[in-house]
């Protein structure tokens, strides 16, 4: 229950419309960070599928010159990376709880 509310509530944050329209700048800055995340979900082996079709996604939009889609996309992205980062963490030792002893 507490990893599922952890997890929406990051997917609703990242979701939040922002005040004012969005530039390269700030599409730039909103793609770093979901590479980023992204990239360390991949280390752990744990990259989920939609983070890197939502990634691709963002960088179409950027490309051409949606910034606003862009870093809404990049935003999802990184908040996709951020809970497969999270589940692997959280689930790295949670099997020793199903196993039959």
């Amino acid at each position: 229950m507490k990893r599922t509310l952890t997890l929406t509530m990051l997917l609703t944050l990242s979701l939040a419309p922002s005040a004012r329209a969005a530039n390269e700048a700030d599409y730039k800055a909103a793609y770093a960070a979901a590479e980023a995340a992204s990239k360390e979900a991949a280390g752990m082996r744990n990259q989920w599928t939609t983070t890197v079709s939502t990634l691709a996604a963002a960088k179409k939009a950027g490309d051409g010159g949606n910034f606003d889609g862009a870093v809404a996309a990049a935003k999802e992205a990184e908040a996709l990376a951020k809970a497969s980062v999270f589940q692997a963490t959280s689930e790295k030792d949670a099997w020793k709880a199903m196993e039959i002893r």
